[in-house]
Parts: structure tokens; sequence; C-alpha cells
């Protein structure tokens, strides 16, 4: 078999064999077939597309092409959530001490942030102490001792995913359906989990900017789970705005544990009790919707979610602590009202731009070497369909450096506009697949 053979094939519209991605996978990531003919293949890929079975079988060598984690050890339904990232996505924070809360095993791999996305490992390393640096054995201890546990993603865990993808990034060929949903697929299936709740963002802030390519995505996924085994449902919702009102690692932190006291924002609430009532119909804990909902209600209010956050933390290494006293979390030694520059209703809001000013503040990385100030970021007092008057702030900035703030909130400012009339209120929930 030849690679300039598995590149022509693709590049006149053929379907390419099982044992076709298997071999040039495999030789990609033992370093045997150089970039430049993988190169020539995804761009052949992002014009002549894939079909489901093509994509299915590049998802499986992706995840077969590393160590695929066996969970059999943790007892239970194994249940795993999955974003595609937006501003302002704290979920993980609030939903897993909720779910696990209700009696259902969270054994989650979660990622850094990279670019305007925020990612959870930084966000828990807000809590002093905290660490997701653990063994395949310390990670499955610790979800049968206490139901939760969080780690990051190993470098044995879908490699040849990791090489495809820094290569499609300086190539082009990012944006492509088969080509996202194999590389998301890939780290899911072999990070070993029964059952895979999907949340694809959509709006300006999101990978997926129009709502059709978001449910096109979320379908394509739940078909490759579904192939291989695992029970899938996938959520399309809203990023045209950031979520919640925090955007910034412990500002989000702070909000999420507000959340896990009942006292969250409206959007974020609904979130959280969606993907959470889709986990635990998954894994059995609940047979209806409905019924997961009320659970997950009741978690919050007797105070048993917040009390499994903390139980987490110290479990990790962390400082428990912070979870009822989030004074203990980084703070921004200034902080600044953004002011409205006129009166009227918010009628948009470029949600990607306001993560590239928590970025411009230091709250997130322009490299995979960068330091994060976890203290910086914005809270929100103003969103869409909200009215404000000239003078009235928009947001509250916090952060440690002068100069950047003031180019923070001028680009800020730009992000926002506001009109007479009220825009119309969009569904947060776009809906299920």
């Amino acid at each position: 078999m030849r690679m300039y053979d598995i590149i022509m094939k693709k590049r006149n519209g053929g379907e390419l064999s099982k044992e076709e991605i298997r071999f040039f996978i495999e030789k990609y990531t033992a370093g045997e077939i150089p970039d430049y003919q993988v190169s020539a293949l995804m761009m052949a890929i992002y014009f002549q597309k894939m079909t489901e079975a093509e994509t299915f079988e590049l998802t499986m060598a992706m995840a077969e092409s590393g160590e695929m984690l066996d969970l059999s050890g943790i007892h239970g339904i194994k249940v795993d959530k999955h974003s595609t990232g937006g501003v302002g996505d704290k979920t993980s924070l609030a939903l897993t001490p909720m779910v696990a809360a209700c009696g259902l095993p969270v054994a989650k791999m979660s990622g850094r942030g990279l670019g305007h996305t925020g990612g959870t490992i930084d966000k828990l390393e807000s809590f002093p102490g905290f660490s997701t640096a653990l063994t395949t054995e310390q990670f499955m201890e610790n979800v049968n001792r206490i139901g939760i546990a969080i780690m990051g993603q190993t470098a044995d865990l879908a490699p040849a995913d990791k090489k495809l993808y820094a290569l499609r990034d300086v190539t082009a060929t990012v944006d492509n359906l088969s080509l996202i949903a194999s590389s998301i697929m890939s780290k899911k299936l072999a990070s070993g989990a029964d059952a895979i709740v999907l949340d694809v963002k959509t709006g300006s802030g999101a990978f997926m900017k129009k709502e059709e390519d978001a449910f096109a995505l979320a379908e394509e996924m739940v078909k490759i789970g579904r192939s291989a085994g695992r029970t899938m449902s996938a959520l399309v919702t809203d990023m045209d705005q950031p979520l919640g009102n925090a955007v910034g690692n412990s500002l989000e932190v702070v909000e999420a544990i507000h959340t896990l006291q009942g006292k969250g924002p409206v959007d974020f609430t609904e979130l959280v009790y969606a993907l959470g009532s889709e986990m635990l119909v998954a894994g059995k804990k609940a047979n209806t919707l409905e019924e997961a909902k009320d659970m997950l209600i009741k978690v919050v209010r007797e105070g048993k979610a917040l009390d499994k956050l903390a139980e987490f933390v110290a479990a990790q290494g962390g400082d428990k602590r912070a979870v009822y006293d989030t004074s203990l979390l980084p703070e921004a030694k200034e902080n600044m009202e953004i002011l409205a520059p006129q009166e009227g209703y918010v009628s948009k809001i470029i949600c990607d731009e306001i993560g590239s000013c928590c970025l411009m503040l230091g709250g997130g990385r322009e490299t995979k070497e960068s330091d994060i100030d976890l203290s910086v970021g914005f809270i929100l007092h103003k969103k869409v369909c909200d009215y404000v008057h000239a003078g009235e702030s928009l947001a509250t900035m916090h952060y440690n450096d002068k100069a950047k703030a003031d180019a923070a909130k001028e680009r800020f400012l730009k992000a926002y506009t506001i009109s007479t009339e009220k825009p119309q209120r969009q569904l947060f929930i776009k809906g299920k697949v």
C-alpha cells in the first residue's frame, strides 16, 4: 500500500477503505509518512468530504492509535460530558459535583485552554494546591471512593489526533465536519466512558458559527458514538454571548460555586440542569429527564452538590476551604467599571471578542507555553436584551496591569452593540440530537 495512491484516490472522490485509513494513521503516528503527504490528503478530504463509514473508521483508527482507557474497574455506568467550548463555559465545575452527588460516577478527562476558550483544568487550578496530574490508578480509586475525578489528558491518548490537529491547524483544513467530529470523538472513545453527552455550541463565540452546522456536527458525533456502541445524546446550545456572567478563571469558579448554592445565572443554571439530566438518564439513575432534574435540584437545595465539590477538590490536593470561602481564590488587585457610551438595548455581543479581551488581560494562553493570570477577567452586568442607561456599568473588569486593562476596555466596548429597539430573545437550548 502506498500513501501516494491513497491521496490520489481521495483527490478523485473515491471512498477510502478501512485498511487504507488504518495504514495512513498508523504509519503517520509512527513517523513513517511525512507531513507533506498527510497535508495533501487532508486537503483532498477537505474538498471531497468523507462518507459516514470513512468518518467512523478514521475516528476508531485515531482512538486506537494510543492507550484505550479501561474504566471497567469503576463501579456503575461511566458517563462523560464534552463541550465544544466557548467563552465563560465553566459547565464542568458545577455539573460534575451535582451529578456525582446524585450517585452517578464521573470519570472525566479535561483539557487546558488555548486562545479565547478557557480550559477546565486551568479553572480548577484556581483552588490552591489542586492537581489533575493523577495516575490512572489514582483516577479510578478517587471515582470509586468519592464518585468524581478529573484528570488531564495523557500523552498516550489518541496521539494520532494530536499530530493531525497540529497539521490541520497550519494547513487551513480544520474546518471540515468529518475531521472535527473524528478529532473530538476519538478522544472521547479512548477515554473509556459508556455514555457520552455532548454540548455543541453555536454562535459568535463557538467553533460552529451557524446553527445548521452545529446540528450537523452533533448528528455526526452521535452517529459515530452509537456505531462504537456508546449511549449518546447531544444538545445544541447558544454561544452568541458569554455563558453566565463571569469570564476568567477564578471568577468562573466563583460563579460555578454560586450555581451549586442555587444562586447561579439563569442561562448557566438552565444548561447545567439540562446536561445533568441527560447524564443521569444515560447512567440509568433516572427514568425521565423530569425525574433527573428534580434529583439535581434536590442535591443543590440540600447542599450535597457543594459538599461534593469540596470533597473532590480536597481529594486532588486542593484547599477545600475555598469552596466555602471564595476570598481564598486568586483575586485581581484592581477592578474597573466599563460604562455604556449610550442608552438603549444590548442587541449584540461579539462573544469571541470578550474572550479575546480576557486573553489580553493575561487570563488565557496565546501559546501552549504561556502562563495564565487566574485572577483576571470580567463580570458582565448587561447581556443581550438588557436595557442600559448611558454611563451605567456594562461589566466590571478585574485586572493587574493598567496598560493591558486600558487596551482590553477599548476592545470590550467595540464588542457591544447598543440599539434603540429591543432584539428578539433567542432560545438558549436550540435542540437535541
